[in-house]
């Protein structure tokens, strides 16, 4: 086979699985798909999975948000000795994410390149989008779940005989009702707030979405202007999940999802937070710009069809001087930071 002729198959290739109309429907305000496989991985072993180090792989891209939240949880709580990572690349089609960034392409521990076969060993006939982050029983290479609210929840309850010594307390008993309640909002309104701006399919509900995003920053910048975190003291699972969103906001967000009011580095205390959680151990260590903007820019076809990846913006202003210490409170309470990596 010719240059010519690989290039030529490798295009119709592309073509046939191009993820061009899977997220924006005309005249229609987007809706996100909630229906995820809902077993859990619990110390008791109810739904026949118990909790066992060494057994589950977590497969979670660096580039998602909600995938995001589960490597910054596992790190902060210590668990990277009983739950192994597996990081596709940023970019996928309408297949499937793949582990393009291994050797030969294949996760090196359940020796798949796509992440769509763990879903099909779980069910031959899964029809509904293969996500991350997503849980792997390395037993059977076959998914355990992919429902990314509880999985944090459960690394933080379910994993507790395998925290590390210091490990914070992301769900505290005391502050579980606020927590939940304010990750309920933050979640509609902020996390999947961003996505109905940038896949509205309408201008209409283009509109709408616009202004309740913003009420909900409006709302946010408000609330952590006298306090350092959202919940509480210290940090908890709600900043995890504010955190993800508010990294990804100017490099991605503002322009490729239309969210241009103005710039996060324009609300002071909203990026006063989020750069003294950026600064925290667990979390800026995680994160990955390069990786973030290419899995935006360049699968969004529906969006961004060129696949042109922009260079900016300016990142030297999350390691600058946040100023949040005076607020009081301590990230880790009586706990500690996880160790460098």
């Amino acid at each position: 086979m010719t240059d010519t002729q690989q290039s030529e198959q490798q295009s119709e290739q592309q073509s046939e699985h191009s993820t061009r109309g899977s997220y924006v429907t005309g005249g229609k305000e987007f809706t996100r798909d909630t229906q995820y496989i809902e077993t859990r991985i619990t110390r008791d072993g109810a739904d026949g999975y118990p909790v066992e180090a060494g057994r589950y792989r977590l497969i979670a891209a660096r580039a998602c948000p909600w995938a995001n939240r589960t490597i910054i949880v596992r790190r902060l709580l210590g668990l990277e000795d009983a739950i192994s990572l597996g990081t596709p690349g940023p970019t996928h089609d309408s297949r499937s994410w793949t582990f393009d960034l291994d050797p030969d392409g294949k996760d090196p521990v359940l020796g798949i390149e796509r992440l769509q076969e763990a879903f099909f060993k779980r069910d031959p006939d899964y029809s509904r989008g293969i996500t991350v982050p997503a849980v792997v029983d390395t037993t059977t290479g076959a998914v355990v779940t992919n429902n990314f609210p509880q999985i944090t929840l459960d690394f933080s309850g379910e994993w507790k005989d395998f925290h590390r010594e210091g490990a914070p307390d992301l769900y505290p008993e005391a502050l579980r009702e606020e927590i939940d309640t304010v990750n309920k909002r933050v979640f509609t309104e902020v996390n999947n707030g961003v996505y109905r701006c940038g896949f509205a399919g309408s201008q209409e509900a283009y509109d709408a979405a616009y202004d309740r995003l913003f009420t909900a920053l409006d709302w946010l910048e408000e609330r952590l202007t006298n306090q350092r975190f959202l919940v509480g003291d210290t940090i908890t699972e709600a900043d995890v999940r504010l955190f993800t969103t508010l990294v990804r906001f100017d490099p991605v967000y503002h322009g490729h999802f239309k969210c241009n009011r103005n710039k996060l580095t324009e609300m002071p205390a909203l990026w006063g937070y989020a750069r003294d959680l950026f600064q925290t151990p667990g979390f800026g260590d995680t994160i990955d710009f390069e990786q973030i903007k290419q899995h935006y820019y360049i699968v969004h076809e529906d969006i961004n069809p060129t696949g042109i990846v922009p260079k900016g913006p300016d990142l030297a202003g999350w390691t600058t001087p946040h100023g949040r210490e005076s607020l009081g409170g301590r990230p880790f309470g009586d706990g500690t930071p996880p160790a460098a990596v």
